[in-house]
């Protein structure tokens, strides 16, 4: 496995076999992502045109709450559907949500549409996920990975751009049009260019788990409450009961026949477990990013929403180009990369909660966010092949469709963990600069705790790495 790993390089990707299923993959992530950046860049205008400011951290974690629900039954739904139809029915509903949001008449309607994105957009990319090993060669897989993080290149620019020019215009509606008008373009394009697939054995006779996706929306809902109620006890109190309730849906999972997540998943004594720990915790950190900073950006430092839009897309950015020049590191190397990410990312949180409760002028940001967006990109193409090489019989498929349910989780989590306290520091559009420094402060300088987390978990994990092979991307035995 090593030899194979390590000798795999961009060119046996780019060959003539591999380059469709490759493109419909990328754009299906393309889609996605420039969707994330595009509702970064509007979601100030949407706030102020429908009043809802209190609510400004739901219709992401909306989003990613209904992506979880979608992408914990993916590797069922593939298995049963096949990856073509997976696909094809995952863009179809996330460009229905782009539609009830582009006619939205008040906030409440806007996340009702968001979470039909989720819906469509977690199914999508849980079976991007799983095409991944279905399609291509365990050698091949960082750098598939890695192209998939790079599909964020171009949605780094065309999302805040679309987002800002609508935003700047008054018209943050044209911006979901024109992403239900790609969707049906992705749509229609991988109907015509990937063949029809049949659905896997291992799909028949299996049952979407509806009790335990249940429980998984209770406890996004039970999380998303927490941020808008006014007592720090019930604060805390629903924190703790929507992990609880996460912790029964994975003790329930693990004695089914019909998982959600591998087995051993959470697991610190196996490299699976631990790898699921880590790309939960790095998207709780890297979570507060897009959903404040823009806000914060604008009224603390005076900046259009294209300008917040992109100087939030460069931590996209940064993400992309430290995946890619990453992606072929074996070794040593690649261990020393999964403990510096999380490093570099607590380092970039308290630069930027230092600098945004002070007068520093807006440049000096940047290195922040770069170091956000390249502590995340230089762990996370060996995060998915980590879970997936480490997969216990039975569990591939179910181990290729978790790493986008995890990060989606995870993304989940920060968004309503950044509204908790957001709303803990009397976070509202009419508050006092001043009051508006102190909440930036806090909400970067709390997330820390996640990136040390993600730091302790990547040091377990290349202690039993080293101490098992060469290279992470050989399976437990």
């Amino acid at each position: 496995m090593e030899d194979q790993v390590s000798s795999a390089g961009w060119q046996d990707l780019l060959e003539r076999r591999w380059i469709p299923t490759l493109a419909i993959l990328m754009s299906g992530v393309l889609l996605q992502s420039m969707n994330a950046l595009l509702l970064t860049t509007v979601l100030p205008s949407i706030a102020a045109e429908l009043d809802g400011a209190a609510l400004l951290s739901l219709p992401a974690s909306a989003y990613v709450g209904a992506a979880i629900v979608a992408a914990s039954s993916a590797g069922v739904l593939t298995a049963r559907l096949g990856v073509l139809t997976a696909l094809c029915s995952g863009v179809s509903i996330f460009g229905l949500g782009a539609l009830a949001c582009s006619v939205a008449p008040s906030m409440e309607w806007v996340i009702a549409g968001r979470i039909v994105q989720g819906l469509g957009g977690g199914l999508e990319v849980g079976a991007a996920y799983a095409a991944v090993r279905s399609f291509f060669p365990p050698a091949l897989w960082p750098r598939v990975i890695a192209l998939l993080s790079a599909s964020w290149t171009l949605s780094v620019l065309v999302g805040p751009l679309i987002g800002g020019l609508f935003a700047d215009a008054g018209h943050w509606r044209g911006a979901f049009i024109t992403t239900m008008a790609a969707s049906a373009v992705l749509v229609t394009t991988t109907m015509l260019v990937l063949p029809p697939t049949p659905p896997l054995a291992r799909g028949d006779g299996a049952r979407v788990p509806t009790g335990r996706i249940g429980l998984i929306c209770l406890a996004i809902a039970t999380m998303s409450s927490a941020s808008l109620v006014l007592s720090v006890a019930l604060k805390i109190g629903l924190v703790l009961l929507a992990l609880a309730t996460l912790t029964l849906m994975l003790g329930i999972d693990r004695r089914s026949s019909t998982r959600l997540l591998p087995s051993d998943a959470f697991s610190l004594r196996t490299s699976t477990g631990l790898g699921l720990w880590l790309a939960l915790l790095l998207s709780i950190t890297f979570s507060p990013l897009h959903i404040y900073l823009p806000i914060f950006l604008q009224r603390l430092r005076g900046l259009a929403p294209l300008e917040a839009g992109l100087m939030v897309a460069s931590g996209s950015l940064a993400w992309t180009i430290a995946s890619i020049a990453v992606s072929g590191a074996a070794g040593p190397r690649q261990r020393r990369l999964l403990l510096a990410g999380p490093l570099l990312m607590a380092g970039g949180l308290a630069v930027l909660a230092t600098l945004l409760a002070s007068a520093a002028p807006t440049y000096a940001l940047i290195p922040a966010v770069i170091a956000l967006g390249a502590g995340i990109g230089q762990s996370w193409p060996f995060v998915g092949p980590i879970i997936m090489n480490g997969a216990g019989p039975g569990d591939e498929a179910v181990a290729a469709s978790a790493v986008p349910t995890v990060q989606q989780t995870g993304f989940a989590l920060g968004a309503a963990l950044a509204g908790v306290v957001a709303n803990a520091s009397g976070f509202s559009p009419v508050m006092a600069e001043a009051d508006f420094e102190r909440a930036a402060f806090h909400i970067f300088a709390c997330f820390i705790v996640a990136a040390g987390l993600a730091g302790l978990v990547s040091f377990e994990l290349m202690r039993r790495l080293s101490g098992r092979s060469a290279n992470p991307l050989k399976a437990d035995m």
